[in-house]
């Protein structure tokens, strides 16, 4: 499995380099049970796959336990222990460790339990190095973790509570076995990094000395040259294969994770190796050339998408590393040796230099100084704060109330007596989708004053809101880029307004609250009112979606990939691949064949169908990387034929032109239901990722409607004469650009618009031009004259006005004829107008007058006015 660990709880990026055992990317064995075996199976397959499978030392081989919990009253896994003895394990082998080394967590809320470790004595035959486990030596590593998840932690109160089924997860990491089999003393002497290392000393400047694995001191003493290979090679690895993946380097979630990556690893090729920039993405060829491109040959399909996506990123890094660095090193040599970096300033860096926090942590460190954590996590807190506050107050402004969450506590009790919610918004066929039923109160729950989840059998309404969960429900649940519906329960009477439905292991929740004092029991009949208006208009947005997707692929190629989608009554929005923004010809394009589809009128049409069945249909458009069930439902938009006809045939040509994807979301009884659609926006989300936002219905009529006003508009502005009020005409071509840039009209109409609007004012800049070109003209015959006058009288400086609107550029010109023609005269000209003065001078050399620039500023003295420029003007 390829596994990326450098962010979250699990977070290795800041040891990865710096020893030679931890990695970003790494590839995992490991072994599930949900529900099947448990500890005894999972401890004795893993030492009979160790010691008689790979063969491996049992003498050398180190196993520990949870050695319990006080704090969350848990006892000490003294049957993991007991088992590993069991399995020939001597027990001074099987050590108790603490609650951070054998109580996994991936979060502060979820599924957890006890592990137990393996680890490796690399090196053996110095008796017992118990004491090295756990302790960062090299030479005993971790090898294997075996989860035990029995345990659930509630992340609002902290508490565990027992899982109503045991599972394992296990996990041994590919790099460190093959080292340990191989006999090599660190993972990165294996050939799974030296043929990077090599491409690496390839970029480099002649003579650079080669990886020769070096750690600490050592390494301190040649300016952490080995860190920066082995950090360098290992970062290229996550690079390429999380773009190969899909993953898009950008400033927010695992894009952030993957720019810091990133970052850390040119500033060590840039800083470290003195790498020319740039030197990074070449990299990527030679991973992709390497036997990883023959077990992973999406490293070599997406090659060109991988070393675009590096190069713009480095690109962008190497303005922040250079102003980066320059701060942090003065900041830092301000510092003695041995002192800390205030915390605001690594703030600073981080939050308007855009340098990630653990690189300066690194700088600092390879300097011998430190950076004070606490005060940047304190500075982080603030912002983050403010940040949640502002969110959280535009959440509940939309909204009203927090949806009702439930946990793996929660779904696991509702198991134990009740079947799951019966979904009837979305049936077999689309003009059978739901929009009302009727059904039963099964289950209440609320959220105390403890922020605890409790489950309840009566609720006031009075109290605050409370998530209802019924056997049957018309109300479709968050999902697939679809909105949850809205609407309405009925219950005994009184009316509950329902603000958001989510799907919990098969139970749907509809987060309910009342304006008056509403009592609702478990047991009481509900009827459920979807908000039908707005399912409609979902619905349709949805199918549009599907249209656009295929509209994409066939208007820009294959190489199209969906990357997410939110469909909403009023508006629908869909990410996709591409490396570059859409041509107006690309959007018309696009537009017209999504137009093209609702003209069709075709019925919009779904089927429950096996999962590999669906799959061998060429034309299907999947979304990468997400789970499908089995059967899955198929639907088709735009579909010259039935989804029957596609199955029979499904290698047919005559499916290109139907949008086949596999969906769960409520949709369009017919594509006509649309009436039309309109592209607002097309913009970049993340690098390689393009997204475009459209409005279709009355929305779309609304902005055609809007597009035609302007365009009107800009054609009567365009065949006005501008020479006869050029004051008047350029003030209407700014309210009209402002009109359009805050225009819902169309993203095909808006670029024309500006090209009308821009040419208007080039002409106004034209004929600006000509009347200052005329004003010049004039001036320079006066100042000419009146040059001419003074040096014939004998005067040594002269000055005079021009007209208002000779610019800078004519003075020069003028200037420098004066000077041509009376080498010996000093010119001061004041050109006044529109409430202001612009001012030359021009004194030639040696002249009695100290500069131009002196004598320029103490004439503007008076009026608080300065100037400047060389001292002969």
């Amino acid at each position: 499995q390829k596994c990326i660990r450098a962010g979250g709880k699990h977070n290795d990026l800041e040891d990865v380099g710096l020893d030679t055992y931890h990695h970003t990317f790494f590839e995992m064995l490991g072994s599930w049970s949900f529900g099947d075996y448990f500890k005894k199976d999972a401890i004795a397959w893993a030492r009979e796959l160790l010691v008689d499978v790979y063969g491996l030392d049992s003498d050398r081989i180190y196993a520990t336990y949870f050695e319990g919990s006080a704090d969350d009253g848990l006892e000490p896994d003294l049957e993991a222990r007991d088992l590993w003895i069991a399995a020939g394990f001597s027990p001074e082998k099987v050590l108790p460790g603490s609650k951070a080394d054998n109580f996994w967590e991936m979060g502060d809320a979820g599924p957890c339990g006890p592990c137990t470790e393996l680890h490796y004595d690399a090196l053996g035959g110095r008796g017992d190095v118990g004491a090295l486990v756990n302790a960062d030596d090299p030479t005993v590593i971790e090898i294997w973790n075996l989860v035990f998840i029995q345990f659930n932690r509630d992340g609002r109160t902290g508490a565990l509570s027992t899982l109503p089924a045991k599972h394992v997860d296990t996990g041994l990491g590919l790099e460190r076995l093959v080292a340990i089999l191989n006999a090599k003393p660190s993972n990165y002497d294996t050939d799974a990094f030296g043929f990077l290392f090599e491409a690496t000393r390839e970029l480099l400047p002649e003579g650079a000395a080669a990886y020769g694995g070096k750690l600490g001191a050592e390494d301190e003493a040649q300016n952490f040259r080995d860190t920066a290979y082995r950090a360098i090679a290992d970062h290229v690895r996550c690079l390429c294969f999380a773009l190969a993946d899909g993953a898009t380097i950008s400033n927010e979630g695992r894009g952030y994770v993957l720019r810091r990556i990133l970052r850390r690893a040119v500033r060590y090729g840039v800083s470290t190796l003195g790498a020319e920039p740039g030197f990074f993405a070449k990299l990527a060829p030679a991973l992709a050339a390497s036997p990883y491109g023959d077990a992973y040959p999406e490293l070599r399909a997406e090659l060109p998408k991988i070393v675009a996506a590096l190069e713009d990123e480095e690109t962008t890094f190497a303005k922040t590393l250079d102003r980066g660095m320059s701060y942090l090193d003065e900041a830092l040599f301000a510092l003695p040796k041995n002192g800390e970096l205030a915390g605001d300033d690594a703030f600073f860096l981080y939050d308007s230099l855009g340098f990630p926090a653990d690189l300066t942590a690194l700088v600092a460190r390879e300097s011998g100084r430190t950076v004070d954590e606490a005060g940047f996590e304190a500075a982080m807190a603030r912002q983050v704060q403010m940040s949640r506050e502002d969110r959280a107050a535009k959440a509940a402004a939309a909204r009203g109330v927090s949806a009702i969450a439930l946990g793996a506590a929660e779904t696991a009790s509702l198991a134990e007596e009740l079947a799951a919610t019966v979904e009837v918004g979305v049936a077999d066929a689309v003009p059978d989708d739901a929009v009302s039923a009727s059904g039963l109160v099964k289950a209440l729950f609320v959220v105390d004053d403890a922020g605890a989840m409790r489950r309840v059998d009566r609720h006031d309404f009075r109290d605050g809101p409370a998530g209802i969960v019924l056997d049957r429900t018309p109300f479709y649940a968050e999902a697939g880029g679809q909105a949850a519906d809205v609407g309405s329960l009925d219950v005994g009477g009184a009316s509950l307004e329902v603000r958001d439905v989510q799907s919990y292991a098969g139970y749907v929740v509809h987060t309910c609250v009342a304006e008056t004092g509403v009592v609702v029991e478990t047991g009481a009949p509900a009827t459920a009112a979807v908000d039908a208006d707005a399912r409609r208009k979902c619905s349709i947005n949805h199918s549009m979606t599907h249209a656009l997707n295929w509209a994409l692929k066939t208007r820009l190629g294959d190489g199209v990939a969906q990357r997410g989608s939110d469909n909403q009554p009023d508006r629908l929005r869909f990410d996709f691949s591409h490396g570059a923004a859409l041509s107006l010809d690309d959007l018309e394009e696009t537009e017209r064949l999504v137009n093209g589809v609702i003209a069709s009128s075709r019925p919009v049409q779904r089927k429950l169908v096996p999962l590999d069945e669906a799959r061998g249909i060429p034309a299907l458009r999947a979304v990468f990387g997400e789970a499908y069930p089995d059967p899955v439902r198929v639907v088709a938009v735009n579909l010259d034929g039935t989804v029957d006809d596609v199955l029979a045939d499904p290698e047919s040509d005559r499916w290109d032109g139907a949008s086949i994807e596999l969906c769960g979301g409520t949709h369009a009884v017919d594509a006509g239901a649309a009436e039309a659609f309109v592209i607002t926006q097309e913009a970049a989300v993340a690098k390689g990722v393009r997204r475009i936002e459209a409005v279709t219905g009355g929305a779309a009529r609304d902005a055609l409607a809007a597009g035609d006003e302007l365009v009107e508009a800009a054609a009567t502005l365009d065949a006005e004469d501008a020479g006869e009020d050029p004051a008047g005409v350029a003030r209407r071509a700014k309210a009209l650009r402002k009109r359009v840039d805050a225009s819902t009209c169309g993203a095909t109409v808006k670029p024309k618009l500006r090209l009308t609007i821009e040419g208007v004012q080039k002409k106004l800049a034209a004929l600006e031009k000509a009347e200052a070109a005329k004003a010049a003209g004039a001036a320079g015959d006066a100042v000419l004259e009146a040059a001419a006058a003074a040096a014939d009288a004998g005067k040594t400086a002269l000055v005079t006005t021009v007209p208002p609107g000779v610019d800078g550029k004519a003075m020069a010109k003028l200037c420098t004829k004066v000077q041509k023609a009376h080498p010996a005269l000093a010119l001061l000209a004041v050109a006044p107008g529109g409430g202001k003065v612009g001012a030359f001078a021009s004194v030639p050399d040696g002249h009695g007058v100290e500069s131009a620039p002196a004598w320029l500023n103490a004439a503007l003295a008076p009026l608080g006015g300065r100037g400047g420029g060389k001292p002969t003007f």
